[in-house]
């Protein structure tokens, strides 16, 4: 009778070797295929989330300061038309008049 539940303590211990042995198996294989990974992921020159982000913001930014200075230059230009306006338009004789020679 002493025989048999040796029997059970050899095969849980060579059951649970056995499992910590795949289960460092397993680590392994992950680290060396996340190691492969990153070098075919550098080798591709791909950009990171956070500096695909960074730049995101400075379009954004940039896009926002064009319209701002479409906008100004869209009033100046209207000012522009509009101080032509008063100074080519004859008011009673007072226009400037052009060379005389």
């Amino acid at each position: 009778m002493s025989e048999r539940p040796r029997f059970f303590d050899d095969l849980a211990g060579i059951a649970g070797g056995a499992f910590s042995a795949l289960h460092g198996l397993r680590e392994e294989i992950h680290s060396m295929v996340r190691s492969r990974i990153d070098e075919t992921l550098a080798s591709l020159d791909l950009v990171r989330r956070e500096e695909l982000d960074v730049v995101r913001e400075l379009a954004t930014r940039a896009r926002e300061g064009q319209e701002d200075t479409e906008q100004r230059f869209a009033a100046l230009e209207e000012r522009v038309a509009e101080l032509e306006k008063i100074v080519t338009t004859p008011t009673g004789g007072n226009a400037p008049e052009g060379p005389q020679g």
